[in-house]
This record gives structure tokens, sequence and C-alpha cells, in this order.
């Protein structure tokens, strides 16, 4: 009997690039929402043809493609209460989040705001939810003048800090969020506390790449320990390594856009290796999603599947690709918050039966169910494996 050799899974999450909404997307005030399809909407000569030979074209079907299907497609839909990063990416890795983390429409509390006052010495200014560019523009001089940091929210469970890097240098800023991070427990457990630092002037302020997310623990294993504790590699590339606060990892490495963390990735799979290869693109999200970019966002989806190619050249036979999401961020939406939608699940790999239809996953669980399984690691997560439905062969574990 023919068996499968799986060494490597090559997991990318093309952060808030979702293709519909969820059935609780009304729970959410997201009816309607469909990142993917409502840009497409918005500009209907737009070209995917890589991602589409996976199976994009397959899940949304205004995308316009005629070729052949080399991948393996599907849908999966969230368990885990709320639409934010934490909560996909730790469902992907088979924990599910069932009390949401805690937002803030109205600001933080003047409780945490005092202690949090207290405990780095100065005051703060900002304290409500907004746009991460726009609070800079807004409050940028008033910091400059004062030196006092930038406390903003948004939507998702988040504190984030923002400071001028000539005004709170970075190891101070870092040192602030890890003093929130401390506060933020409890019944004010946020996602992730995240520094967000600038430089310029007034009125050219920007944002620059050395942004920190400081996340909560994961209050169990993941997929990531299980595969580390097995003797394989888990190597992140972009956020990864910050969303699970360091848990299972290996080996990571940060990024300062899309374009970067693909060619890290390539440089990672051109080096062997055994295990998983985990990567964050974040630039849908940050730079598009939340600013409502539509035209940004499909640039940057045609920017990446331009790169598909050249990732799928990379790979050894023994690899399989899996590219998906970790919520939505439809650009065409009202606000600037995250969207309720179900994510792709498209797979490739020479193992990898083409043009088979997984369905609608009950969980984004299932993507670690599967990748356990394909790296034959033993583990008691949720999920429900789809590798039988793809790989028809055994796998063989020397």
């Amino acid at each position: 009997m023919n068996k499968t050799t799986i060494n490597r899974v090559i997991l990318i999450v093309m952060d808030s690039v979702g293709v519909g909404n969820a059935p609780d997307a009304k729970k959410y005030n997201d009816e309607g929402t469909n990142t993917v399809g409502n840009i497409v909407k918005e500009i209907p000569n737009l070209q995917l043809p890589n991602l589409c030979s996976l199976g994009l074209s397959e899940i949304v079907r205004n995308l316009q493609y005629n070729g052949k299907i080399i991948g393996t497609y599907g849908l999966a839909n969230e368990v885990s209460s709320g639409k934010d990063t934490t909560s996909g990416h730790w469902e992907i890795a088979g924990l599910t989040v069932k009390q949401p983390f805690p937002t803030y429409p109205n600001g933080f509390p003047d409780t945490i705001i005092k202690e949090f006052e207290e405990k780095i010495g100065t005051k703060v200014i900002g304290n409500k939810p907004a746009s991460g560019t726009a609070i800079i523009d807004e409050l940028g001089d008033e910091h400059v003048k004062t030196g006092f940091p930038i406390v903003y929210t948004s939507g998702d469970s988040v504190f984030q800090l923002a400071a001028h890097e000539e005004i709170i240098p970075l190891n101070k800023l870092y040192e602030f969020c890890s003093i929130a991070r401390e506060i933020l427990k409890d019944s004010h457990a946020v996602g992730r506390v995240i520094a967000r630092p600038f430089l310029g002037n007034s009125g050219n302020y920007a944002r620059t790449a050395n942004r920190k997310d400081f996340s909560l623990k994961p209050f169990r294993p993941t997929m990531l320990d299980y595969i580390k504790q097995s003797g394989k590699h888990v190597k992140a590339v972009g956020k990864v390594s910050e969303i699970y606060a360091e848990q299972g990892i290996t080996e990571s490495v940060k990024t300062a856009s899309n374009k970067d963390g693909i060619e890290k990735t390539i440089q990672f799979i051109k080096n062997p290796f055994e295990g998983l290869l985990f990567i964050n693109l974040v630039d849908f999200d940050t730079l598009f999603g939340h600013r409502r970019d539509v035209q940004g966002y499909a640039n940057a989806l045609r920017e990446f599947d331009a790169a598909i190619p050249d990732i799928i050249e990379s790979m050894q036979d023994t690899d399989v690709l899996i590219i998906t999401a970790d919520h939505g961020n439809d650009p065409t939406a009202s606000g600037t918050d995250h969207t309720r939608e179900q994510v792709p699940i498209l797979i490739y790999g020479k193992s990898v039966q083409k043009g088979i239809n997984i369905g609608v996953r009950s969980s984004f669980a299932d993507m670690g169910a599967s990748i356990t399984e394909m790296l034959g690691v033993n583990q008691p997560l949720s999920g429900e494996s789809f590798l039988e439905e793809i790989i028809q062969t055994p796998i063989y574990h020397g």
C-alpha cells in the first residue's frame, strides 16, 4: 500500500480576509459583510488567479476564474465568542473561547486608568475607541507637547498605547505595555495590549513597524505546544508568537509588511525542518480593513496572490500549504471594526487531492486537528480533522 509522508505544514493566516458573514453575524451587527466578496463588487475586475486556483473562486462566487483548480477548499465558522485576532488564532490552534474578551466602547474605567497612571508615573490622554491613525492625528500634538502617552481601544478587546518614538523610547513604551498587561486581568483581561509607536511631525504622523502585542497566555495548551512537545519545530512569522504569548514557539521573526512576511516565509521554507511554519500577514487588517480602504485591500490581495507561485515552488513534496484567515474586516462596512465572517480554507500539496470541497467546517479548530494529525502529533484538542477527506493514502511518520 502506498503511504504519504508529511514533514511540514505551512499555515498562512491572511489577517481579516473573511469570505462571507457567519451564521451568527446578526448578533454582531455584521449581516451582509463579506470582505473579499464585497471588495469584488466594488472592483469587479479584481483578478486573483493563484488564490482562485487553490479554490477561492469556489468559495467567493463573484470572483472570475476559468482555470484549473489545483487545491482543495472549504469554509469554517467560528465557535468562539467575538471577532478578535486572539480568539480567531487560538481557535485555529484548537482552543475555543466561550467567554468573550471584554471590550470598552466608552473607554476604560477610571479605576484602571488611575492605577495605570500611578504605575507608569505619568498621566495619559485619549481613553476612547478610535482608529489608530485618527487618534494620533487628533492627539499627536498634545502627546508631543506633554509627553503623556495616548490610550485608546476599538471594537476589539484591546488596550492600545500610542507614543512618538522620540518622546517615549520603544523600551519605555514596551515597559508601559507590560505594566498594563499586568493590570488588565480577571474581568478586565483584554485579549491584547498593543504598543503603537509612531514618528513624524504635526500633520504628518505615521505609525512605525515597531508595534508589539502583549497577549493573554492561552489558558490551556494549543496545537503549537503539542507540536513542540513532540520534538518538532514551530516557526512563527509576523505577530504569531505574540498572539500566543510566545507559548509553543521554537523560533520567530517579526515582519515589517506583508511583502517582508512573504519573503521570510519563503526563506524558512527553503531551509529543511520538520513541523509547523505559522505565518500572519497583518497588512490586510491593519492598513486596509480598519481604514476601510477598498482599493488598498484589493492591491494587498493582488500582491499576495502574485507571491503564491514562489511559495509553492519553494515547497518540498512532503509539505502541505494551508491558507486561511482569523476573522473578517470588510472595508465596505460601516465603522472601523472587525466583521464576524466565515474564513476560507485553501489547501495545497503534492499529497493533497485536487478540487475536493471539504464543505463548511463547524469550527476553525478543524484546522488544528488536521494539522496535528498530518504531523503525527497526538493531542486532546477540539475540532474534527479533515485529513481523510483530502489525502487518501495513510500518513507515514518514520
